[in-house]
């Protein structure tokens, strides 16, 4: 069993006070931050630039989600700009490999992200380019959406293939995580979880993080 990671979604946080916003998950194990352009997804974000300043501040590794058309041409940016893992979306990639391959030589972990629809056999092989799956457990775009659990086969899929290759391949969950959804996420093979307003919008994060991390052990995929 792989040790179960909270990553906190600072889609939830205050922006006006993101580097003290960091500041109250130092009790997780990554910071997520989804970047949104617009295009690929109705939602507008932040940039490299505010995920420098975020690396800069986080006492924690910094995992970017990129919800962005023309994928390719900007993940290495944000592997400059100091994240430690960055993840692509499959459906925005036309060289899935290739841009992984640039990420690892830019020093990050790269990752490959599904939306709810897209199925992961398509990409089983290329298990051995990435360092992580996630699987959208809601349409991206925004946060505070309800969990689908129609994504919970997909992630039971993701998990045997993982297993079956024996590769060092995380299995994130986003979108809708909380501490109604998570045990169910971890009974089907997840083990990094991303949380935004179960974190953000509770009065202690710390207590919200402790939580979510004691169930996601005790569901854990055996």
């Amino acid at each position: 069993m792989r040790e179960p990671l909270v990553a906190p979604s600072i889609l939830s946080a205050d922006f006006a006070r993101l580097a003290d916003e960091v500041g109250r998950i130092a009790a997780a194990d990554w910071v997520h931050v989804d970047v949104m352009d617009g295009h690929f997804v109705p939602n507008l974000t932040i940039g490299p630039p505010v995920v420098e300043a975020v690396a800069a501040a986080s006492p924690l590794p910094v995992d970017c989600h990129l919800m962005v058309a023309d994928v390719d041409r900007w993940a290495v940016r944000y592997a400059e700009a100091g994240a430690w893992g960055v993840t692509i979306h499959a459906e925005a990639s036309a060289a899935p490999v290739r841009t992984a391959r640039e990420l690892r030589a830019a020093g990050a972990r790269a990752g490959v992200a599904l939306r709810p629809a897209t199925p992961f056999e398509p990409f089983a092989d290329l298990l051995p380019e990435f360092d992580m799956v996630l699987v959208m457990s809601v349409e991206p775009g925004f946060g505070g959406q309800e969990f689908l659990d129609v994504v919970l086969p997909k992630l039971r899929r993701v998990r045997r293939a993982v297993d079956d290759v024996d590769l060092d391949v995380r299995v994130q969950v986003d979108g809708g995580v909380s501490e109604s959804t998570i045990a169910r996420c971890a009974e089907a093979g997840a083990d990094v979880f991303v949380a935004g307003s179960a974190v953000y919008g509770a009065e202690d994060a710390t207590a919200a993080i402790g939580r979510l991390r004691a169930l996601a052990t005790e569901h854990a995929h055996r």
